[in-house]
């Protein structure tokens, strides 16, 4: 079921993080699907934060989770993808905003920066965190019209 479904991934810098946190999630009793990496092999975040977004934006999963080395590359490529909020967060009240306020449906999180014990923090926060609505929806049609404006617009090629 979807809507039970978290989508799951890390690079080689968030793979014990993502290993240590599937059992928290099956304990609040998610579904997992994890698009890997499924060893500590060097691999390119993009291609996991863009499998985990896809997932999410697909409704294939209701909420997605991405580990790496710091959390901001992930979020980055996660939010390229039509339909996602992706959240980097890294404290409980980062959590709770990114939900409450911005409805991010992925969340990010740094393996090489939190502690096992905050990131579970993080992800417990974010999880119990619903929508508030009300004068935060209006924001978050703006982001959805930003997103349109831009879906089939080719930006520039730079060497920056």
């Amino acid at each position: 079921k979807p809507e039970q479904t978290i989508a799951l991934g890390s690079d080689h810098g968030g793979f014990s993080m993502k290993e240590r946190l599937k059992p928290v999630l099956e304990e609040l009793g998610w579904t997992l699907r994890d698009v890997g990496v499924h060893e500590e092999k060097a691999v390119d975040y993009p291609d996991i934060a863009h499998a985990v977004a896809a997932l999410v934006a697909q409704g294939e999963a209701a909420l997605g989770i991405i580990v790496d080395g710091a959390g901001i590359g992930s979020a980055m490529a996660a939010n390229k993808v039509p339909g996602v909020r992706a959240a980097l967060c890294y404290d409980r009240a980062s959590a709770r905003n990114s939900r409450e306020h911005n409805h991010a449906n992925v969340l990010t999180l740094g393996g090489r920066l939190l502690t096992q014990s905050q990131a579970e923090d993080v992800l417990r926060t974010w999880l119990a965190t619903p929508f508030a609505g009300g004068r935060h929806q209006g924001r978050i049609d703006k982001i959805t019209a930003i997103e349109l404006k831009y879906s089939s617009w080719t930006p520039k090629q730079s060497n920056d």
